[in-house]
């Protein structure tokens, strides 16, 4: 971003931008109004029927596609086998979302400036203010395909990209459904997101800061370990199950700590992800499901060195590492419903990482170390492992299927630092986020929704103004676009 002027032109411009978000305000309002119509494509033209079948607004799946998921795909009938498709059949959705955006970002330090005394101009300083910047935009593009290669046998393939263009590999797998006949018992391997109950995955929302879960992303200022994120999709093997009418569900998974990244691991380190939960018909009020998860893993603090660099492990497999240390999450799980219009998500979080991540030691993924836990390196005096809590809250109310509004409130609060001395506070996070979905028509062909969006997320102690109790970080973001899929 660059600093803002006080120019006449700035103030003019940020003049046209507030009347300009209002008339998009002002729009989706007429377009949230406008007559209904009706929901979504890939599996739903595959089976003729409409998106709100699966979706309580799509992607977010409601009970009904929730089990048609962990069926493998399936509706359990005679169409789910491809042979008995029309030849032409391509169960392919592309989706993409143009959009126009605001983001504000407080305490940055910029460049100040004055005469160099021969006619230029020279840095003098630096100054802490506010910088906001807005403009139309692009988000990367998903193409989906999945489905079934024969009854009980299915797959899932999701080519990704950026808003440049730069494609990656966000889920490949296959699954082997229904082994001996039995729900009980599903194999899947690859790369996939985790069996969290609440999907990031399907998430609601698409701010930066609102568009995914903060508690599958959370780590400490200054830990090392980048692979505890629940919400990267991982490279691993899944056993799951559930009861014929999915009410009681379970899943296990062995990963590498690699956080999905492709090639061998840096080491020999695991990563174990569990999750089980209930539902429990409540009649008119809905069917409520409650459940838990746990993620425990190690990864790796020390890279072996050849003439004082990395050594580059064996058979382009990557650093080689060692010196696995230990981290863990788990948490409880809670879909509560409350009559058609409103339910409640809420995800609970205690976090743990080793002293050595805590200290700094561990980050190697993207190629750069800070730290290298060489032999008889020594942590400091008083080190700590660092802990923390925290909560999730998200309330949706169903209008209708083709309207929902959304909310919700994350914290984040660190219990103990790994450093003696450090502000107990420091890294905390609190973010709402607010918005609304609105689809203009439904189909079994493609999606369309109309959406709205703003997140407010603040962090203690992140800012440049080192020491002083006001070294915090706030950011904005509103975004109103198009999200559509085909």
């Amino acid at each position: 971003m660059h600093a803002s002027s006080c120019s006449y032109l700035r103030k003019a411009f940020q003049s046209a931008t507030s009347w300009f978000s209002l008339a998009l305000v002002l729009a989706s309002v007429v377009l949230a109004c406008s007559p209904s119509a009706n929901a979504l494509p890939a599996f739903a033209r595959k089976y003729g029927l409409r998106c709100s079948a699966c979706h309580e607004s799509w992607p977010m799946l409601n009970y009904f596609g929730q089990k048609f998921k962990d069926n493998g795909y399936q509706l359990m009938n005679d169409r789910d086998a491809p042979i008995w498709q029309n030849p032409g059949y391509w169960p392919v959705t592309f989706r993409m979302t143009p959009l126009w955006h605001r983001v504000s970002v407080g305490k940055v330090p910029v460049d100040t400036y004055g005469s160099d005394g021969m006619g230029g101009s020279v840095i003098t300083g630096s100054q802490i203010q506010k910088v906001t910047s807005s403009g139309f935009d692009l988000s990367g593009l998903d193409f989906h395909t999945g489905g079934t290669l024969e009854k009980n046998f299915s797959f899932y393939l999701l080519p990704s990209s950026n808003n440049a263009a730069s494609f990656h590999f966000e889920t490949v797998m296959a699954r082997l459904d229904n082994l001996f006949g039995s729900p009980w018992l599903n194999i899947k391997l690859g790369k996939f997101e985790l069996d969290n109950l609440l999907s990031e995955k399907r998430i609601l929302t698409l701010t930066g800061n609102g568009g995914i879960y903060q508690l599958y992303h959370f780590s400490p200022v200054g830990d090392g370990n980048i692979w505890g994120k629940m919400g990267d999709n991982q490279l691993g093997v899944e056993v799951m199950g559930h009861s014929w009418n999915d009410r009681t569900r379970y899943s296990a998974s062995i990963l590498s700590t690699k956080d999905g990244q492709p090639g061998l691991p840096y080491g020999n380190a695991y990563t174990g992800f569990f999750t089980a939960s209930q539902a429990f018909d409540t009649g008119k009020a809905g069917v409520q499901r409650v459940g838990f998860y746990a993620m425990v893993g190690q990864a790796p603090t020390t890279w072996l060195t050849q003439g004082g660099a990395v050594f580059g492990g064996a058979n382009g497999s990557g650093p080689a590492a060692i010196g696995n240390k230990s981290f863990s999450r788990e948490g409880f799980v809670g879909q509560f419903y409350f009559g058609q219009h409103l339910d409640l998500q809420v995800v609970t979080q205690h976090g743990q990482d080793s002293v050595w991540f805590g200290q700094g030691y561990g980050d190697l993924i993207d190629g750069v170390s800070s730290l290298n836990n060489t032999t008889g390196t020594t942590l400091p005096a008083g080190a700590r492992a660092p802990v923390w809590n925290g909560v999730l809250f998200e309330p949706h109310y169903v209008y209708s299927p083709q309207l929902i509004f959304i909310g919700r409130f994350e914290t984040i609060r660190m219990s103990q630092q790994s450093t003696p001395g450090t502000p107990s506070n420091l890294g905390n996070i609190s973010t709402y986020t607010v918005g609304y979905r609105y689809n203009p028509f439904m189909t079994s062909r493609a999606g369309f929704a109309w959406h709205n969006e703003y997140n407010w997320l603040h962090q203690d102690g992140t800012g440049p103004l080192v020491g002083l109790p006001s070294n915090n970080i706030n950011t904005s973001e509103l975004l109103l676009g198009f999200d559509f899929d085909f």
